[in-house]
């Protein structure tokens, strides 16, 4: 293991979880729902901005190792979860169509199997053709905002946080959904042509 300032902050990340999940499991008459909105918001967007530094200065610094590609997804995964599930249990994922435990396993799901698929295909040689994407990008980035507002819940500058965050969600599925048939379609056509080479 590496202890370099990429990996520490990822670890950073990873250790902000508990406090994350704590915040909302505080009773009300010590922390207000006000408040539990906002330190939580505050934490999913600290570990969201960490997450951006963390891969930038090791690109920067030349500091990228092995523990820290591994570790840096799983913490973004962890964090994403335990998002999730919060919003699923409070009731605050999905108001409108109440799909909320559908929009959580297609998120959280589709993680898993792409996981599971980028090992498979690192293991045949063929790591590259399931790398990020800017689609899985633009995904990450659906996905982010619509938890934010999402977590925060209550009206800003005008904004409703709720609604905003909703439609940000179904968008973020949506393009799950895409991203992991795109990776899947990729995989594919890379195992028939390592077959077609006999390989």
């Amino acid at each position: 293991m590496t202890y370099n300032i990429p990996n520490i902050l990822t670890l950073f990340r990873i250790a902000m979880i508990p406090v994350f999940i704590a915040i909302y499991y505080v009773p009300d008459a010590t922390i207000s729902l006000h408040y539990k909105h906002v330190f939580g918001t505050f934490v999913f967007w600290l570990a969201s901005i960490t997450d951006w530094l963390d891969g930038y200065l090791a690109r920067k610094l030349n500091q990228g190792s092995a523990f820290g590609a591994f570790l840096d997804p799983v913490a973004d995964k962890l964090m994403v979860t335990a998002a999730l599930i919060l919003l699923v249990s409070f009731g605050q994922l999905d108001p409108y169509l109440h799909l909320d435990a559908i929009i959580a396993f297609i998120i959280i799901g589709r993680e898993i199997a792409i996981s599971a698929l980028r090992e498979w295909m690192a293991q045949l040689g063929e790591s590259k053709s399931t790398a990020v994407s800017m689609l899985g990008k633009v995904k990450t980035t659906f996905q982010m905002l619509a938890i934010l507002f999402l977590l925060y819940q209550e009206r800003l500058i005008g904004i409703n946080c709720a609604e905003v965050g909703t439609w940000l969600m179904y968008i973020a599925a949506l393009l799950t959904l895409w991203s992991m048939a795109y990776y899947l379609i990729l995989a594919r056509r890379e195992i028939v042509r390592k077959r077609a080479r006999g390989n």
